[in-house]
């Protein structure tokens, strides 16, 4: 089956996609645009045709059946296999169960913002902030939507999740810029020389 750690996020996603019917990569990449899950994995049609490639591979998936509509390319559908159902789950449990640092670049960053000025420091903060609001604005719009339309919310609890985490990062930063700007926290710039 491989290993599991192998199974990147998008990884995850087809083989979940793959779960709930057959389908052929385009299809796939459509389906994760039309549900919003970019905002979870990063999906782009190449990366996501290696995917489906790999996971066959991997004999996670395997391909049943090859169409061609009009003037398009041809298409191969694919299934989730037998193993690629454990592989899924077992990757779900152990993502659920155990927390693992994901080294993001914005806390490298902010260890290292004392090497700009004060109000430059400011202002870029600043910049993420109407940033993060905007990024909260369209999650609150989207949990809406699943709201209104009824879906279990068992299949957007991710949304749930960004919006306490965007919301937890932009109270934070406001906290931050109303220290800086009071002169609360004492900055220590380092200049060139």
């Amino acid at each position: 089956m491989g290993d599991l750690a192998a199974l990147t996020p998008l990884a995850i996603a087809v083989l979940a996609l793959l779960a709930e019917r057959q389908m052929h990569a385009y299809e796939m990449y459509q389906v994760l645009l039309q549900r919003r899950n970019d905002r979870l994995v990063k999906v782009k049609p190449g990366s996501l045709y290696h995917t489906v490639e790999r996971l066959t591979g991997q004999e996670l998936v395997r391909a049943t059946g090859t169409e061609r509509a009009g003037n398009r390319p041809e298409r191969t559908t694919y299934e989730i296999t037998t193993a690629g159902r454990a592989a899924l789950e077992e990757r779900v449990q152990a993502g659920i169960e155990s927390y693992e640092y994901e080294y993001p670049l914005f806390p490298v960053a902010l260890s290292e913002a004392h090497n700009l000025e004060v109000m430059d420091a400011a202002e870029r903060f600043r910049r993420r902030l109407c940033d993060l609001d905007e990024e909260l604005a369209e999650v609150e719009t989207t949990i809406a939507d699943v709201t209104e339309r009824h879906v279990p919310e068992p299949f957007w609890l991710a949304a749930g999740y960004n919006r306490a985490i965007l919301a937890a990062e932009r109270d934070w930063l406001t906290t931050l810029l109303q220290r800086i700007e009071s002169k609360d926290l004492s900055w220590q710039h380092r200049k060139n020389k």
